[in-house]
Order: C-alpha cells, then structure tokens, then sequence
C-alpha cells in the first residue's frame, strides 16, 4: 500500500502557501511600482531572482511596474566614450552629450535586458521609456546651494536633469490589461520637446502616485530605515519620518528616498516601502508573508492595517 502521507517539505510548502492566500486575496488586481536598482542590478543571480518574483506578482492578479535607474551603468559607458563628467554638490550635470548616453543606456541596454530576463522567467514584458504614449512630461529640476563661505543660496544648474510634472498612466493601464509587464525607463519628454533625465525614485514615486498604487517598492542596498542604534524601524509615517530627520536620525542619501515615499502615500498610493534588494525574494517576504521586510511608510499608525 502506498504512503500518501506528505512529507515535512511538502507541508511547509503549503503552510506557506495558506500564509499568503490572504495577501493574494487582499492585493488582486491592485497596483504595485517597484524601483529596481542597486547592487541588485548588477548581479546576474539577483537580477534572475527579481525577474521571477516580478513574473510571480503578475501569475497572482497583481499588476507590478517596473521603474529601473542605472547611474553607474551611465558612468561607465560616459567613460568608455571619452565623455568627461561634472559633478556639483555630489549631483552629475547632465549636458546634452550626457543626455544622449544616459538616454541610450537606460532606454536601450537596461531596460531591453530587464525585458529579456522577464521574458526568461516566463512572463511578457514590455519596455518603454517617460518619453512613451506621453507617460511622463517633466521640467528642469531647480536645486540650490548655499555657498560656504558667503552663505547666499545660489541656483545650481544641472543641465538635462528633470522632475515628472504630470503622469498619463493610459499606456500603462493598457499594457497591464494586455497581460504586460511594463519596464520604465526614467527619461522624460518636456513641454519644449528636450529629453531630461529623471532620479528613479523620484519617477516611481510619480507614477505610484498616478496610479494609486497599492505599493510603491524602493529596492535599495540597506535593510531599510535604522534607527540610531543601528535597528530596523518596520513602520513609519511622515510625522515620524520629519522628526527623525529632526533629529538626524535619518540622513544621507535617505533623506530623498523617504521625500519620494512621503510624496507617494500623501498624494493616493497605499504605502510604501524601502527594502533590501540583496536579499533573495525580499519583494515576496514583504508582500505576503505576516513577517513582512524593510520599512513600510504609511499614512495609519505603526501597526495599523496599512503596515500589515
């Protein structure tokens, strides 16, 4: 007579699986912008394991878009060109010829390879950059510096660098319906007719925004935000967040990523979360497991529904 007993393997499994059913319940048919980046991007390995869990979020009724950045990408090949780069206040000036690289790099090379590694896991992706079916229209990003020495605030100019000033989501709602995983590119087309080169985190905050995403997913290069002693803080809101960067808690590079998450959840999109994108699978830990991963920000209280 043949054992029909499950294995402990193949329990866990489905353990696992009954642990997730009310997340696929929860977020079928919603919306979900991820920005990939990072160490993440250059690793073949990591770059297959994000390319799955992407195809996975579509299998379950969840329409993911893909925002992807590539500034060492760009830095490589401005070098291998001959095309020297300044930097001011740690920002690239982006002049005409670095336009053009970045535009080649991070529309052409990136993006089509990310379609590629999708279309490996078995899903249909298509790439595309702002400048598509009018998805982004941007204007030249103003930054300010303030000189050491004077202290008078003075206008930096960076060139082709742009911010998103409106989002048409129709190429993006039609792709999805057509069973398509879209793959942005963070160029943008001005009122003029220029190309500008937007900050990735920035043109998926907009785009989460526009959609009223269900989550806005930063994958970054640390566990998410830390407190002072070095700890993970799992839930946070904006008055929080102003506060811990009061109190210089929350510095750096940081800083613009919870600017772009604050702007996300204020302006319609669910939550958001900074998470670790070295970490294989981070993306399924966070959405559906009770566990969760990285920082989730959000409009409710720590530990309300919306950190769940």
């Amino acid at each position: 007579m043949t054992d029909k007993s499950a294995s402990p393997g193949t329990l866990a499994k489905t353990q696992v699986l009954i642990e997730a059913l009310p997340y696929f319940q929860r977020y079928a048919g919603r919306t979900f912008v991820v920005k990939y980046g990072g160490h993440a991007m250059g690793d073949a390995k990591a770059a297959r394991e994000f390319a799955e869990d992407i195809v996975l979020l579509k299998a379950v009724g969840i329409n993911p878009v893909v925002v992807h950045g590539g500034g060492p990408q760009i830095g490589d090949m401005l070098k291998r060109l001959g095309v020297e780069s300044t930097f001011v206040d740690g920002l690239r000036v982006t002049d005409q010829a670095t336009a053009e690289v970045a535009e080649m790099v991070l529309s052409g090379a990136i993006n089509k390879q990310l379609v590629s590694w999708i279309a490996s896991a078995g899903g249909k992706a298509m790439g595309i950059s702002g400048k598509d079916g009018g998805l982004v229209t941007a204007t030249k990003l103003e930054r300010t510096t303030r000189d050491p020495d004077s202290q008078i605030e003075q206008v930096l100019d960076l060139g082709f660098v742009g911010e998103p000033t409106h989002v048409d989501t129709t190429i993006l709602q039609t792709a999805s319906a057509a069973g398509m995983i879209p793959i942005v590119a963070p160029i943008g087309r001005g009122e003029d007719g220029e190309t500008y080169n937007i900050n990735a985190d920035t043109m998926a905050g907009a785009i989460a925004s526009a959609l009223g995403a269900a989550r806005l997913l930063l994958l970054t290069d640390v566990p998410g935000v830390l407190d002072k002693e070095g700890a993970l803080m799992t839930d946070l809101t904006p008055e929080r967040i102003a506060a811990l960067r009061q109190d210089g808690t929350i510095s750096g590079g940081m800083i613009p990523k919870l600017e772009t998450c604050t702007a996300a959840v204020e302006a319609g999109c669910e939550a958001a979360v900074v998470l670790d994108g070295r970490v294989p699978h981070a993306m399924l830990l966070e959405f559906f497991t009770s566990r969760g991963a990285g920082t989730l920000i959000s409009l409710a209280a720590p530990g309300g529904d919306a950190g769940d």
